[in-house]
């Protein structure tokens, strides 16, 4: 295990993602990994989508990145035991590599996800939704650690935020970690905008950047859900859980720039609500896209 003492948030994020040595039989590769600490104490749905990726990523060559994951969440993992990746090898074509990679712990599985790689320098047709205009630079932005500060002794969650969390996380729109957005709900819109970076420096592969990406966007993922909503995740009663993510790599990221989430959510019923993401670099690119599904109930709502 990890020495969480002597390491930060954001050195210890990297150490899970590197997980451990794989172990081949037939056609399936087996990798041991562990789980970083979250208030629920359940294992956090964005580290164990991060680091499917990465155990799918030791089984192909380097010259192939990832560019899609899709996972589908099966129950509740438990953060004090460790977890077993099965990767199993579907497909290597002449530019993309197909990836099953099954998560399970002693209880049985808790993620199922398909991964594709493509082979680096393809050419083909190319454009991009432009990144909105005239929006506030980060620098001029409160953090999410500054905000959750003076609650951190009193909640779990504030203190992961204030102290524990290895993003530095800045709202554009009002934040809804303290409260409801009644404004956005009286419009009937859960658009917000966030952006975010790791807090410190990573100097690793573009693999890692990626899979560092995928960890990061969970942070936010449900927030439009819940801004339309009205709710908030100090909602009294409230209960969530990521129902299934995907997400799709477009361009290189630099996990140490910040990068802006523009978000939406365009529906929700039958307690499951659907998000969506477009992620742009600084400079305007757009680099990322994702969407995940989460089940939300709240007593009486």
């Amino acid at each position: 295990m990890t020495d969480t003492a002597t390491t930060t948030p954001l050195d210890h994020l990297v150490n899970v993602l590197r997980l451990g040595r794989p172990s081949d039989y037939r056609n399936h590769t087996y990798i041991n990994g562990e789980s970083l600490y979250f208030p629920t104490g359940r294992v956090y749905g964005g580290q164990v989508i991060a680091q499917a990726m990465m155990a799918a990523a030791k089984t192909v060559s380097p010259s192939r990145l990832p560019h899609s994951i899709h996972g589908y969440f099966i129950a509740a993992g438990d953060i004090r035991q460790d977890l077993l990746f099965d990767v199993e090898t579907l497909r290597d074509g002449r530019s993309f590599s197909a990836r099953r990679v099954n998560v399970t712990q002693a209880e049985g599985p808790i993620l199922t996800a398909i991964a594709s790689f493509q082979e680096s320098g393809q050419s083909g047709v190319e454009f991009a939704d432009p990144m909105p205009a005239d929006v506030p630079a980060p620098e001029t932005l409160t953090s999410a650690k500054e905000l959750m500060a003076p609650y951190a002794e009193h909640s779990p969650f504030a203190n992961y935020y204030a102290q524990k969390s290895p993003f530095d996380i800045r709202h554009v729109t009002p934040t809804i970690m303290l409260g409801a957005d009644n404004e956005s709900a009286k419009r009937d819109s859960g658009k917000q905008m966030v952006w975010m970076k790791v807090d410190g420096t990573v100097d690793a592969p573009q693999v890692m950047h990626r899979a560092i990406l995928a960890m990061e966007c969970d942070q936010v993922m449900m927030e439009p859900v819940l801004r339309r909503a009205g709710l908030s995740i100090s909602t009294p009663g409230i209960s969530y859980a990521s129902i299934d993510h995907s997400m799709w790599w477009y361009r290189d990221i630099d996990i140490n720039q910040w990068h802006l989430y523009v978000q939406d959510t365009p529906t929700a019923a039958h307690g499951r609500g659907l998000g969506t993401a477009k992620v742009y670099a600084q400079d305007g690119e757009l680099v990322a896209v994702m969407t995940q599904e989460a089940m939300i109930r709240v007593p009486h709502k």
